[in-house]
């Protein structure tokens, strides 16, 4: 993504926007609706107080204010570590062995091992989604299912690729906070041993989840639990397993395998590194490295994804980063919670926060400072903070939003 002041586009937004089982309505169209609702044949398009109307005087009042450097949309936008660089030039020196057959790849196995067990089966991949692919194919018999909420990655932004790699059906489960309890599982055993249905046989969380959300370590446990008292396994989509770590104040270990996890996708893209994650298994999986060259996620010059998490485990960097970004987001919170027209429904424990807005205000924001809008029917925005967002950045966020809803208020 450019790194100018684009509006994330409306198409961009819709995918990213949360799947509550009701129907969307595009930005584009609501807007559209309310233009028609205060026109006449009698009366001009825009009305003073029509939606559009307001989110003109908004964006005018937003281009007086300073915005900030960095956007809110995603960590996926943000650069990455200085030092990942240096680490690639060091890399690139020479020659090396292909396909994982380097020194730096030995080192950062070494280097998950120390974090999470000396037994811990590692793989490098490219992406979350092939991360998640990989894990779940690995785990599962041609006639599985993976049980997961329905606000979960792999059912929602991933295409159907788990379904359509693995061959697996996704029993997505309605969740409060997006969190699967034991008895979500346990309410799926029925299907157990019938001939006529898909075998649950992986569970799949979110650590931290789609929603911001965190589960505590009995938490993790208690579905582990139950899962494996099943016969099934458990994964872990770690896309954001560092502010998750950092949040809990835990070894990582002591919420994924040490609770029982038997798969995790480790997130290091969204946390400084560039096109980097890894599958881990808690104990060697002997088809792993097969389906990770199937799913195309085996890198030929796996060094270079190696050397960034040797980067992101010195002097625990990668921990350091999301303890900031939490910390930003957090900053935010309490920045925000106050403005009248602001609804925040939840704490922020992690670095992503879910407010809901004036409908007046979110395009103008976003065309002032992108970031995505999360559930468009209830007027909800997603803002989330990176490893490099600075204080100054969400100081000015919160007065911009402070300014748009200040317009709303007075238009009231």
């Amino acid at each position: 993504l450019a790194t100018t002041n684009a509006t994330p586009s409306t198409t961009d937004r819709q995918l990213r926007a949360k799947r509550t089982g009701r129907a969307r309505i595009p930005r584009s169209v609501t807007r559209h609706i309310a233009d028609r609702r205060c026109s006449s044949p009698h009366s001009p398009r825009r009305r003073p107080g029509s939606v559009d109307a307001v989110s003109d005087r908004i964006s005018k009042c937003l281009s007086a204010l300073p915005a900030p450097q960095r956007w809110f949309g995603s960590d996926n936008q943000s650069g990455a570590f200085p030092e990942v660089f240096a680490a690639l030039e060091q890399a690139n020196a020479g020659y090396a062995g292909a396909y994982g057959d380097d020194p730096w790849t030995a080192q950062a196995v070494d280097a998950f091992r120390q974090h999470f067990g000396p037994e811990t089966d590692v793989h490098f991949t490219w992406n979350g989604s092939g991360s998640n692919v990989v894990a779940l194919q690995t785990l599962l018999p041609k006639y599985g299912a993976v049980i997961c909420t329905d606000a979960a990655h792999i059912a929602v932004d991933e295409t159907g690729a788990p379904e359509r790699i693995t061959g697996a059906k996704l029993i997505d489960l309605a969740a409060a906070d997006a969190k699967l309890t034991p008895a979500h599982i346990e309410s799926q055993i029925h299907l157990l041993g019938s001939q006529h249905h898909v075998q649950p046989a992986v569970v799949s969380i979110t650590q931290s989840t789609e929603l911001g959300t965190l589960y505590s370590v009995d938490e993790v446990a208690a579905i582990c639990d139950t899962a494996h008292r099943h016969g099934m396994f458990v994964h872990l989509d770690g896309a954001r397993i560092a502010n998750a770590t950092a949040a809990l104040g835990v070894s990582v270990r002591a919420h994924t395998f040490d609770a029982g996890v038997d798969a995790v996708s480790f997130g290091g893209t969204k946390n400084g590194l560039i096109n980097a994650e890894a599958v881990l298994f808690r104990q060697a999986q002997v088809a792993a490295p097969f389906l990770r060259k199937q799913a195309t996620q085996l890198s030929s010059k796996m060094r270079f994804v190696a050397a960034q998490f040797l980067v992101a485990f010195e002097d625990d960097r990668w921990l350091e980063a999301a303890r900031h970004s939490n910390a930003m987001a957090q900053r935010l919170d309490a920045g925000v919670r106050s403005i009248n027209g602001v609804t925040i429904e939840r704490g922020t424990v992690v670095n992503a926060l879910f407010p809901l807005l004036p409908a007046e205000v979110l395009a103008p924001l976003q065309a002032w400072c992108p970031h995505y809008t999360w559930d468009a029917i209830r007027n909800q925005a997603r803002w989330v903070c990176s490893f490099d967002t600075t204080p100054e950045d969400v100081d000015r966020f919160v007065a911009g939003v402070s300014a748009s809803c200040a317009v709303v208020a007075a238009t009231d």
